[in-house]
């Protein structure tokens, strides 16, 4: 079965409100009669009202940058899954290399963040990845291994359109340098089989699970022709419109 791709595009702690209207407005314009992929935005917490206003009623779907797990209460610089539906926010990303490195989210954390998203009907977007020191000491799969099944311990999927995962190597975020298709693919179809593993295999076959690490126009369409991988997950090439929209219209 065809999985729909999706474009995500993280935002960061960039924009300001008038950047942010006019980034997703050009987005929005980009994305006008896509009928065979979808395209999901992250801006930071304080734009996110304000891309909500413009990408309402469009095929742009809004996501949150991270999730509390709890509905309310003494969780001080956390948002609620509620705060973000109301504001129009249907996905949110959970375990981003720099929230696991800068801000020290375990996986037990990042899978309490998930179960919460999921509960309160907020599609979560599973970050994980390797450092270059893990991949040089042959530890990939085995890191692949741990942050996919313990981020997603307990989890059941009855919907394989509500979860969404992305693999991220931490080596390729930022630093202008990208996996191969070959290494992609390779980290992809691993975790696919471990999705096998884990879920009936009609399910597994149709979770969606991205590529992210310095996707840029150049490199987005050879990554994404890889039988398993199902989208990108954009961070610096996702401010600037111009190529942000050469991604959203990869060529298949």
């Amino acid at each position: 079965m065809q999985r729909i791709p999706l474009i995500a595009g993280n935002w960061k702690m960039h924009t300001s409100l008038a950047e942010a209207r006019e980034l997703a407005t050009a987005v929005v314009s980009a994305c006008k009669g896509l009928s065979d992929r979808e395209v999901m935005i992250a801006p930071p917490f304080t734009a996110l009202a304000t891309v909500a206003e413009v990408v309402r009623g469009s095929q742009v779907r809004l996501a949150a940058q991270n999730v509390c797990w709890a509905e309310q209460g003494a969780f001080t610089g956390e948002i609620a899954p509620g705060m973000l539906q109301e504001l129009g926010c249907s996905m949110a990303i959970i375990g981003h290399s720099e929230r696991r490195q800068i801000f020290g989210e375990s996986d037990v954390l990042i899978n309490q963040r998930l179960a919460g998203a999921m509960h309160f009907g907020i599609i979560p977007v599973l970050c994980f990845g390797e450092t270059l020191a893990e991949r040089e000491a042959g530890q990939t799969m085995a890191v692949l291994e741990r942050q996919v099944r313990l981020g997603l311990s307990g989890i059941t999927v009855a919907e394989p359109d509500r979860l969404v995962l992305a693999y991220e190597p931490v080596w390729a975020i930022g630093t202008g340098k990208t996996a191969s298709e070959q290494q992609a693919q390779e980290a992809h179809e691993f975790v696919r089989n471990l999705l096998f593993a884990m879920y009936e295999k009609s399910i597994a076959q149709q979770i969606r699970i991205l590529y992210g690490g310095s996707v840029n126009s150049g490199n987005v369409d050879a990554l994404l022709r890889q039988p398993d991988i199902d989208g990108a997950l954009v961070g610096g090439a996702s401010l600037k419109a111009e190529s942000f929209e050469r991604i959203i219209h990869f060529l298949q």
